[in-house]
């Protein structure tokens, strides 16, 4: 069944144009559960995205290879690309379904590429207890000369760790231990650690998802957890930010958010199919 599926390559979240997240995008089969955690080891990616156009709405499903995701934001941003491709037009704008909600997306047609954004639903925060901060800082190798005060617990479905770190100097210099962290976000349920730099006062910023718990030891770029980062800074005055991400990966990506209290959050990026594979 595999082999007779076309698979979309969409680069979620370029930066200038260049690097993004390569994520597979392909409409909704008959698969099993096992077979759709192979596509993205076969595609190549981190993530596969299922489509399913029902009407007006959009059914959305995300799997990596360890298994299905309630959530994924770059995930949300390339199947709304290819959604907007294939509309043709110069703006799309659809009811996606993922997780048994129904949320706005939305995108933009600029020549090769889709600038696209949607609303990831409400966040929930609150303070991460000393046992997590403990272990995870641990495992991260996050010390008291490199931590900002201010780490979160943060939720759009599933939780992750917020971690502020002083410099993107010291965000770059991270080496995990990813057994130990894996461990760790295991014990407590976490997808994984998000950390960032200190915002610039235009709300610029670096950032680094690790989620090895989920098959991705580091991910490229990764919007659902920047949305929860834009709801924990929304508090503080923060409405807007830009986070670059996949720097060490060497495939720089940035991944956009607006957020103000009481306001549903906004989320997205620029993307581009790259590729197409098609049955062999």
């Amino acid at each position: 069944m595999i082999s007779r599926l076309s698979v979309s390559i969409v680069r979620a979240c370029l930066r200038d144009g260049r690097g993004g997240s390569p994520t597979a995008v392909l409409d909704e089969a008959p698969l099993s559960d096992e077979e759709r955690c192979r596509i993205p080891v076969l595609a190549g990616t981190s993530h596969a995205v299922f489509v399913a156009v029902r009407g007006s709405a959009v059914s959305l499903r995300f799997f990596t290879a360890e298994g299905e995701l309630p959530a994924c934001g770059h995930g949300t941003v390339a199947a709304l690309a290819l959604l907007a491709e294939r509309a043709g037009g110069a703006e799309y704008r659809g009811t996606l379904r993922a997780a048994g909600r129904s949320f706005a997306g939305w995108a933009v047609r600029e020549g090769a590429r889709v600038r696209a954004a949607f609303e990831p639903g409400p966040v929930e925060l609150r303070e991460p207890t000393a046992a997590e901060c403990g272990l995870v800082l641990s495992a991260l190798g996050v010390g008291s000369d490199t931590l900002a005060p201010g780490a979160r617990v943060a939720s759009v479905g599933r939780e992750r760790l917020l971690v502020p770190v002083r410099s993107r100097s010291g965000l770059a210099a991270l080496a995990p231990d990813f057994g130990q962290l894996r461990s760790a976000c295991d014990r407590f349920g976490l997808l994984g650690c998000y950390v960032y730099s200190v915002p610039t006062r235009s709300g610029r910023i670096a950032a680094r998802m690790f989620a090895p718990s989920i098959g991705v030891p580091e991910d490229i770029a990764n919007a659902n957890s920047t949305a929860c980062l834009a709801a924990d800074l929304a508090e503080r005055g923060v409405t807007g930010i830009a986070v670059d991400m996949g720097d060490s990966l060497g495939s720089p990506a940035t991944i956009t958010a607006t957020a103000r209290p009481g306001a549903a959050v906004q989320v997205g990026g620029t993307a581009e199919v790259t590729d197409v594979i098609l049955p062999s």
